[in-house]
């Protein structure tokens, strides 16, 4: 393997695409990275293809040379499966390792097994920093979004080096700094990485973010299925729409990808690449995961859970080829209206629809601080994701400047801008939605969205009903509003005048 008298800034365990192409980010910076694959034959390849690079790029084919040739205290960085992997890899590590040296684990990591890590190795004095990275494998070679969870002092010692091979934005706009290329990395702008808060606070947020990039994909399908079957779009006029919405508030990297997306003919068929792709959508579980973290907290967020469930649906597609046989829905309709005016509705509808998405997640995250004892800054959450990660988008920039000016707000629907943004919009919302049920068209982001908005704005729920039922079998007690909250009454259903007991 290759040989280095010096002592190398960091150390890298996992060459897969994700690991090597952080590990040529964080070359390309100037820092000294010492790499090592179980595989070694993976190792001698990517140095092989890489021998040239601003910063030192070591290879060992053991792990013990791999952890000597790091400076101590040392931090080795561990992109390898999440779960059993990062678990196997870390008890593997530890014989090897000196007290206060860093291990930090850059996968999708479920947040409970990072505080359970970061309290078993810091019993062992070994500090750990679990960091969410976001932006699939050209963040991590260009510029990622990097959400560090952990002990403060410790992620200090990380800094210098998260800062760097972070993606950069425009410090007044917000917008991404793009141009880098191998070798040659952004200079200058705004680093898109920033302390989470203690333990498993970074992968925590980061599951959030994938839950909202659920969401964000199907709510742009949807978006999708209105153009092409009510108003009969082809794909490549569709990808010029796309690109027009990426010029205006629904900029994003999805958007853009969208655009790209229909733009491409099938190398085979010469087809639209779209039409040729089977309808069905795999998925990592982090979505999910969002989804159960919400109703264990009890915190609404329908629309990330219903993109999880459109995914499972989309996987039964032998079911649903018979049941497309069998079960009947609305005549379809030709779409006889202004075209134009269909296409600036279902933009709105997409637009209203992610608002909500982002609230509901970030209301996950309000809940989460109390529940783990963190303290989180969503402004500066907002901040990392506007460049480098999957969800990157415009829209970002308007929820970190909400944050700035309310620091405690309880809801984005609260903000100015977001109410202001819906009271103008909302009514092309419900009509789109309106309209795909008339014509049989599942929305399940959008029409999820859209009842958690007015689930929210509206001051007395039917739940009310559901209390008297729940007391009526459960004796699970209710709440009067006519007496202060926390005082708790019960109907005894059983006898014959139906007495009220004070509980």
């Amino acid at each position: 393997m290759t040989k280095d008298t010096t002592l190398s800034d960091i150390g890298l365990i996992g060459l897969a695409v994700m690991g090597q192409n952080l590990a040529l980010n964080i070359a390309d910076h100037g820092f000294s990275i010492s790499v090592y694959n179980r595989t070694t034959a993976k190792t001698h390849e990517f140095l092989e293809k890489n021998p040239d690079t601003p910063g030192a790029l070591v290879g060992h084919d053991k792990l013990k040379d791999f952890v000597n040739s790091i400076k101590r205290p040392r931090k080795i960085i561990l992109l390898v499966k999440a779960g059993t992997g990062t678990d196997a890899v870390i008890a593997e590590l530890l014989p090897l390792l000196d007290k206060d040296d860093i291990i930090i684990d850059g996968g999708n990591s479920l947040w409970k097994d990072t505080i359970r890590r970061e309290k078993e190795l810091r019993e062992k004095d070994i500090r750990f920093i679990g960091s969410g990275v976001s932006g699939g494998e050209e963040g991590a070679r260009f510029g990622p979004a990097l959400m560090p969870g952990g002990d403060k002092a410790t992620y200090k010692e990380l800094e210098k080096i998260w800062n760097a091979i972070a993606a950069k934005v425009d410090k007044i706009t917000g917008k991404p700094l793009l141009g880098a290329a191998a070798g040659k990395p952004v200079k200058g702008g705004v680093p898109c990485a920033t302390y989470i808060g203690e333990n498993g606070a970074g992968h925590y947020v980061k599951m959030i973010h994938n839950g909202i990039e659920y969401g964000d994909m199907q709510m742009i399908c949807e978006a999708y299925d209105l153009l092409k079957n009510i108003a009969e779009i082809k794909p490549r006029e569709m990808s010029k729409i796309f690109a027009k919405w990426s010029k205006g508030v629904l900029n994003s990297f999805l958007i853009e990808i969208t655009a790209d997306i229909l733009n491409q003919q099938d190398p085979v068929t010469d087809k639209p690449l779209v039409d040729v792709i089977l309808d069905t959508a795999g998925q990592k579980g982090t979505g999910k995961w969002t989804s159960v973290n919400a109703l264990d907290m009890g915190v609404p967020a329908p629309t990330i859970a219903e993109s999880v469930f459109a995914r499972c649906i989309s996987a039964v597609k032998e079911e649903r080829t018979v049941a497309s046989k069998i079960l009947k829905g609305p005549s379809s309709k030709k779409y006889t209206g202004d075209k134009n005016a269909l296409i600036q509705a279902i933009h709105d509808a997409l637009y209203c629809s992610k608002i909500c998405s982002y609230a509901q997640g970030f209301q996950l995250m309000r809940e989460a601080q109390k529940e783990y004892s963190w303290k989180l800054n969503f402004g500066k959450i907002a901040q990392i994701w506007r460049g480098g990660c999957i969800i990157r988008a415009a829209f970002l920039q308007k929820i970190t400047e909400a944050y700035a000016a309310n620091p405690k707000l309880a809801n984005l629907l609260l903000d100015p801008y977001f109410n202001n943004t819906i009271h103008k919009a909302q009514a092309n919302w419900r009509k789109v939605i309106a309209l795909a049920v008339e014509n049989g068209i599942s929305l399940p982001t959008f029409s999820s969205a859209l009842a958690y908005y007015d689930g929210y704005r509206t001051e007395r729920l039917p739940a009310n009903l559901l209390q008297a039922q729940r007391d009526y079998f459960g004796a699970h007690t209710y709440e009067r509003i006519d007496q202060k909250r926390g005082k708790f009454y019960h109907i005894n259903w059983l006898h014959p005048d139906r007495p009220q007991i004070d509980c």
